[in-house]
């Protein structure tokens, strides 16, 4: 009995001196203390010791359960400690690391292109306009001279929030809005949202627009493109390439489309110009007498041109952008370059 108790002393004593870590120490507590461990059940056999012999074994096994226990608590202690330094030295800062700058935020290129766009027409003596998104069919169709069999209304091509109602097609509703209020001389470019039910490389079904509006006695054709070339050439520089070709616009007779050379392929041809070397970037033309008449103009007395152009496109062809869509991505690549 007694080497036995003297051999499970020294057993545990050496185990809870090796210990690494607070599990295995429990393990080892439940192993020689617990009520089926080793000590435990050696004790549990006193009653077969010669009662001559039992304060001898009495006192040899609580010295050998006091050594266990003082043993335990110092290892215990020991693998808090060591647990509680590694924690802090996890949680510790470094502040000889130098700090995490902030990624700061740049103007998006499409809003770099509109502070542009305006800014050279405000040079010209242009003001600049605003209105609602939510238009009536009168502003966006009626009084620019659509009918109501144009396909530009059908509900296939404008999204529609009820009856009469829909998200405005083209800036242009707000040139109508200008002419009921103001009296010409008129000189103004209204910038703003748009929406179409339209999507591929070159169109999104929100995009963005400026439209542009002079009106007063002799205004011609030639002032229309005196100031287009004027924007052409401070927009994309000096010695780009351009073209006025006919269309047709119903609020504008006559009408010309204005197209410059295609800035991503340099005018050989690519996916983004169709193969032509050049793309468009705006419709004009002279204001259609039909809408002078509607906001009580009389077209004997006065003249004017408008013209209405993709803000999203400029920004492509400025900034050599293949796909409108990575415009509205946010993908940080594309971002961090403007």
């Amino acid at each position: 009995m007694e080497e036995k108790l003297k051999t499970v002393g020294k057993e545990a004593i050496e185990q809870l001196r090796s210990v690494e870590d607070l599990r295995e120490l429990d393990s080892i507590r439940v192993r020689y203390l617990g009520k089926k461990g080793a000590l435990t059940e050696l004790l549990r056999g006193m009653r077969d010791v010669p009662p001559g012999k039992r304060p001898v074994i009495g006192k040899l096994a609580n010295q050998v359960k006091e050594s266990i226990t003082s043993e335990l608590e110092l290892a215990t202690e020991r693998l808090r400690t060591k647990e509680r330094e590694a924690r802090l030295a996890a949680e510790a800062i470094d502040i000889t690391l130098p700090g995490r700058r902030p990624m700061l935020g740049r103007k998006h290129p499409l809003t770099q292109t509109f502070d542009d766009v305006i800014r050279i027409f405000r040079s010209m003596g242009f003001q600049v306009a605003d209105g609602p998104e939510v238009e009536t069919e009168y502003y966006n169709f009626d009084a620019l001279n659509m009918p109501e069999h144009h396909p530009a209304r059908d509900a296939k091509d404008s999204m529609y929030i009820t009856d009469g109602i829909l998200l405005r097609t083209e800036t242009s509703a707000v040139q109508i809005r200008v002419m009921e209020k103001h009296k010409p001389p008129i000189r103004v470019v209204i910038p703003g949202r748009v929406y179409r039910r339209d999507a591929d490389i070159t169109h999104t079904p929100m995009f963005h627009q400026v439209e542009g509006l002079m009106v007063d006695e002799h205004i011609r054709f030639s002032d229309l493109k005196g100031v287009l070339v004027a924007f052409i050439r401070q927009m994309f520089g000096k010695d780009t390439k351009y073209r006025f070709a006919p269309d047709f616009f119903p609020f504008t007779e006559p009408s010309a489309q204005v197209s410059i050379g295609c800035t991503v392929c340099g005018g050989s041809g690519c996916r983004t110009c169709s193969d032509t070397g050049w793309l468009e970037i705006l419709g004009s033309g002279s204001v259609d007498p039909e809408v002078f008449k509607a906001v009580n103009y009389d077209p004997e007395k006065v003249t004017g041109f408008a013209f209405g152009m993709g803000v999203d496109r400029l920004a492509m062809l400025r900034y050599g952008i293949d796909d409108m869509r990575l415009l509205f991505e946010n993908d940080m690549r594309l971002l961090q370059q403007f």
